[in-house]
């Protein structure tokens, strides 16, 4: 354990001094979520709709979407590892006396959280100091707060252990493109990216919280704004646990007989 938390302290510093980047990542983000509030008002403003979420559930859920980007956005990956694979550079990885999956895996977190430490504080500052009901706001109460922190470090690990599946495909395709584009739509769409998934018909949102998507990003920001409570949130964290476990064990078996199955040419 000990040389997996200094694998990670050492890609998490290294992350942080990528200062400039986050400020300009921040500028990006801040604009966006603006755009997209002041997007969703407009709709809210036409008065003959009915809206399945509040403006300022709304709000609040898409500022957390942009405080929390660099956590879950789903197209970010580490080309490292893709080349590590395609050129045949994981000869060095299989010399090290550690396990790969959770070298990769605790890699993959340290790069995310580095980022979402620069970004994610000043973006939640700004937006609690605009103007109601375009700003952020606190969770309805402490316990909705304590089960958000549940959640997101939950829907964090389900992102990361999805991701490790996308890694795992390079050793049975001849480029990591393809995979990734196909991966990165679905999840944007379906994890409630780009529209939240209480907007979607109910025909299919019962689809879609069982897919492994809406436990991502989704579930731990409707649990902060306030939209799901109760018993509901104890089934969507339930939910989360079930598909890290699933996805981790479906990546641990790939990844083993994906090793026995790699040839490095060249000396």
């Amino acid at each position: 354990m000990k040389k997996y938390m200094s694998f990670f302290k050492i890609r998490f510093i290294s992350g942080l001094q990528y200062r400039a980047a986050a400020w300009a990542g921040i500028s990006t983000q801040f604009a966006w979520g603006g755009l997209t509030v002041l997007m969703f008002w407009a709709f809210y403003q036409d008065g003959k709709n009915s809206f399945p979420m509040t403006f300022p559930e709304l709000s609040s859920y898409i500022w957390m979407q942009q405080a929390f980007l660099a956590m879950f956005m789903a197209w970010f990956f580490d080309n490292e590892i893709f080349d590590s694979i395609t050129s045949g550079g994981i000869a060095y990885e299989l010399c090290r006396p550690c396990d790969i999956y959770y070298m990769w895996f605790v890699k993959n977190m340290a790069v995310r959280l580095s980022r979402t430490v620069l970004r994610c504080f000043p973006i939640l500052i700004v937006a609690a100091l605009l103007p109601s009901p375009f700003n952020i706001t606190l969770p309805p109460n402490p316990a909705a707060a304590f089960l958000f922190l549940i959640s997101v470090i939950l829907g964090f690990l389900v992102l990361i252990s999805f991701s490790m599946l996308i890694y795992i495909s390079a050793f049975y395709t001849l480029s990591p493109n393809g995979v990734r584009i196909i991966a990165v739509s679905v999840t944007e769409f379906f994890s409630g990216s780009i529209i939240p998934i209480p907007f979607f018909p109910e025909s299919l949102q019962t689809i879609i919280y069982a897919l492994p998507f809406s436990s991502m990003q989704n579930t731990p920001f409707l649990i902060y704004t306030g939209h799901m409570n109760g018993a509901d949130t104890l089934r969507s964290i339930t939910v989360q646990i079930f598909w890290f476990a699933a996805m981790t064990l479906v990546g641990r078996i790939l990844f083993k007989k994906a090793l026995k199955k790699v040839v490095v040419q060249g000396g």
